[in-house]
């Protein structure tokens, strides 16, 4: 199944959904919808959170799972944090 672009090849800005479709009776419903908070982190900051809350939010077991120290596994989550922080802006 081909992944979701999270951002534009042409110009890199984040795209925004114009369609949704019901894979049961076909019902469309168009409009301009920003992607989710979390859609738009990047694949790989998407994992890391996947990661994080299967793993209770433990950053002890995320960094062991990673096979990183803890104080890097926390900065890469303070990095997502004021991510998030930002795009509230």
């Amino acid at each position: 199944m081909p992944e979701l672009p999270e951002s534009c090849p042409a110009c890199q800005n984040l795209l925004h959904v114009s369609e949704l479709t019901c894979p049961n009776c076909s019902t469309k419903v168009s409009g301009d919808f920003p992607l989710p908070e979390l859609m738009q982190l990047s694949r790989e900051e998407q994992g890391f959170m996947l990661d994080f809350i299967k793993t209770g939010g433990s950053l002890k077991k995320m960094a062991k799972k990673m096979g990183k120290s803890y104080p890097t596994v926390r900065n890469l989550l303070d990095d997502i944090i004021e991510k998030l922080k930002d795009q509230d802006k």
